[in-house]
């Protein structure tokens, strides 16, 4: 059998890379099919409905529900203030009049007679979409959002978190496996996307939040130094919403792990460049990784020809490069060298499908096929 599917990583110099980018409810977009557009420029924007408050006031005014709507102060449609009078009761003859003063600013939506409520509506909140991708806008869906495609540098991560970030590539390492810490960090990079080699320590961490780097690209980190960051274990879920202050993507995994010598060099080639990246990872039904696009410009995108990336080629052949994601090679980047056909005996006594791996070193090792994952070019 000359070859198999299985999942994997891109780690592409050149492809043509596309990202729709739309607003959650109908908005407007703010550019045209054909136009150029930068990763920060807004394409789409929206409004969200605001929170509701509901406010009882027969309860809190001790009055009957139908009276409600004539002690109102202000009517369906008005704006309130924190603070402002809302409502008054009418007194006796004129005196001891009891009044409610708003606790939240917002509209009043509705006044019931039946149940004396009175419903307010935050004010709403603006939401802004960014194109992320600097490149041409090829498509447009009206009122909801566009789709952009540029040629670019593009690298898929492991594990993220924090959303989106802009800045240049800064190198803070030599090697790819070299620490990150905190002396690597220089108020230089301030704005930054700073790339270190193997683990990230804690202190280089708090040091980028002091310098102000927007975002810590490494190959591994302590999950205790992720605690710490967070203050809470994140478990199993989607990332990507985290308010810490940076963006952090780790492109191998947890623990002492070097950063892929590809990786590390298709990165320290890209420095000084403008890049956008993303810390979003979901690792269930729906799998999403953290990315980091480094756009060409145009110049040389029709200097150069890209690859389009079109469809995620998960052919698992011989030649193609993988890493190993189990021990005792956990984190080794190869070559497939070999599939065999028929299954193998492993040392813990069981059968699967295996493959061997060529390592730059030019030593072979014969590993299930479940433990590798493809570097996607």
């Amino acid at each position: 059998m000359s070859q198999a599917y299985t999942p994997g990583l891109k780690v592409a110099p050149r492809i043509v890379h596309r990202v729709q980018r739309r607003l959650p409810i109908a908005g407007q977009v703010r550019v045209a099919e054909g136009a150029r557009v930068s990763a920060q420029q807004v394409v789409a924007q929206t409004h969200l409905p605001g929170d509701v408050y509901p406010v009882n006031l027969s309860s809190l005014l001790s009055l009957p529900p139908g009276e409600v709507p004539g002690c109102m102060l202000k009517g369906e449609g008005q704006a309130v203030a924190v603070g402002e009078p809302l409502a008054r009761t009418p007194g006796l003859f004129g005196l001891f009049k009891t009044t409610y003063r708003s606790k939240v600013a917002g509209v009043v939506e509705s006044v019931s007679p039946v149940t004396g409520q009175v419903i307010l509506r935050a004010p709403p909140q603006p939401v802004e979409i960014r194109a992320f991708l600097a490149g041409r806008v090829v498509r447009v869906w009206e009122a909801e959002g566009v789709e952009i495609e540029a040629a670019v540098s593009y690298i898929q991560g492991i594990f993220g978190i924090g959303g989106e970030a802009y800045g240049p590539i800064r190198l803070a390492t030599e090697r790819n496996d070299q620490e990150l810490t905190a002396a690597c960090l220089t108020p230089e990079m301030a704005g930054a996307l700073v790339v270190g080699g193997a683990r990230i320590q804690g202190e280089a961490i708090r040091r980028a939040l002091d310098v102000g780097v927007a975002a810590l690209i490494g190959g591994g980190l302590d999950d205790q130094d992720l605690r710490d960051l967070l203050g809470y274990d994140l478990g199993v879920a989607v990332t990507g919403s985290e308010q810490v202050g940076l963006t952090l993507i780790l492109t191998e995994g947890f623990g002492d792990i070097a950063m892929a010598q590809r990786t590390f060099q298709l990165l320290a080639a890209s420095e000084g460049r403008p890049a956008a990246v993303n810390g979003a990872t979901q690792i269930r039904a729906g799998v999403m990784r953290p990315e980091i696009v480094i756009p060409w410009d145009e110049a040389e995108e029709s200097g150069t020809e890209a690859v389009a990336a079109a469809g995620s080629d998960s052919r698992l052949h011989v030649g193609r490069p993988v890493r190993i994601i189990r021990d005792p090679h956990f984190g080794k980047i190869g070559s497939v060298s070999r599939l065999p056909a028929d299954p193998a005996v492993l040392d813990s006594g069981s059968k699967a499908r295996v493959l061997e791996v060529r390592f730059d070193s030019g030593e072979t090792v014969t590993v299930p096929r479940a433990n590798v994952e493809l570097i996607e070019e």
